[in-house]
């Protein structure tokens, strides 16, 4: 008997509902663009929504979803793909993408083009791809979650900054932020397993993009298994070192970290700690992390 992940998927949906987060500048100015190449390419758009209160962007994907939509396509950054997509969990309903985005790091793990024109070109031409999604503390996510630095980082950045000069001003807010960061105390408990150790940063991956950068190399949205990446030591030194070296894809790029790949795990720290998810703030340490095994199709660039 084949699996769930070896049985040929059905195509792509030519019929979709169309949620882009209008609350950049940048959404509000691709928006209609979107609606026309999409159109161009033979997408017949239900329904077009350009969102100015992104904490809309669920109930209206929840709708579409709801009222039979075969396919929902949405543009925004990570957060706004992250808060829709568990939606269409337990749904014959098609996820689509336009990475429209800072980092665009799950768009970078399906091997998304970042450009509209590609992304279009994907949706029109590509295939289906069924993916796992992760969880923390109950929480779908389609791509990465992190604690430490990273949190920090999205928490307080100001939107200014984050609009005006995009990945660079991300940048500039993290050395900041790195001047003021310690070390904590991480414990991973599997089964009867627990280790303890300290880090700087930890990333629990399903997929290998974070922060725009290819981070998780083990990381797989299809493995049926969660990786959670720990940046060892106390040296906040170490982990711009660790950034460094993965983003010039250095030899010596994983002598920083260490890797826990599991089903579910359980993480606790020393103090608590707020923990991202796709880029947005939503939970704290202690935390039960899992794999949500073939969640949902999405469409990916075909081979």
């Amino acid at each position: 008997m084949q699996s769930s992940r070896s049985v040929p998927r059905q195509a792509v949906p030519r019929q979709a509902v169309l949620v882009v987060n209008a609350h950049s500048r940048k959404g509000r100015d691709l928006f209609g663009r979107a609606e026309r190449l999409l159109r161009d390419k033979g997408i017949d758009l239900l329904a077009a929504h350009a969102v100015r209160d992104p904490s809309r962007m669920g109930e209206i994907v929840d709708k579409a979803v709801a009222d039979g939509a075969p396919m929902v396509i949405v543009g925004g950054g990570d957060g706004s793909l992250s808060s829709t997509i568990d939606h269409l969990v337990g749904h014959d309903c098609v996820f689509a993408l336009l990475p429209l985005g800072t980092a665009n790091s799950f768009a970078r793990t399906l091997g998304i083009p970042l450009d509209l024109e590609g992304a279009v070109e994907t949706i029109a031409s590509g295939r289906r791809r069924r993916i796992d999604l992760g969880r923390v503390n109950g929480d779908y996510y389609a791509n990465c979650a992190a604690l430490g630095l990273a949190p920090m980082i999205g928490d307080s950045v100001p939107h200014n900054l984050k609009r005006h000069l995009g990945r660079v001003g991300y940048f500039v807010w993290a050395l900041w932020c790195l001047a003021r960061f310690r070390a904590f105390r991480l414990t991973i408990r599997e089964g009867g397993r627990e280790e303890t150790i300290w880090a700087t940063e930890v990333r629990i991956a399903n997929g290998g993009f974070h922060g725009g950068v290819e981070l998780v190399e083990e990381a797989e949205v299809d493995s049926g298994e969660i990786v959670v990446q720990a940046v060892v030591g106390r040296s906040t030194l170490g982990l711009v070192w660790d950034w460094f070296s993965k983003y010039f894809k250095l030899p010596a790029r994983q002598a920083m970290t260490r890797e826990f790949h599991a089903r579910r795990l359980t993480l606790e720290t020393r103090p608590s700690l707020p923990i991202s998810v796709d880029g947005e703030v939503l939970t704290r340490t202690p935390a039960e992390v899992e794999v949500a095994g073939c969640a949902v199709d999405v469409v990916v660039p075909r081979p």
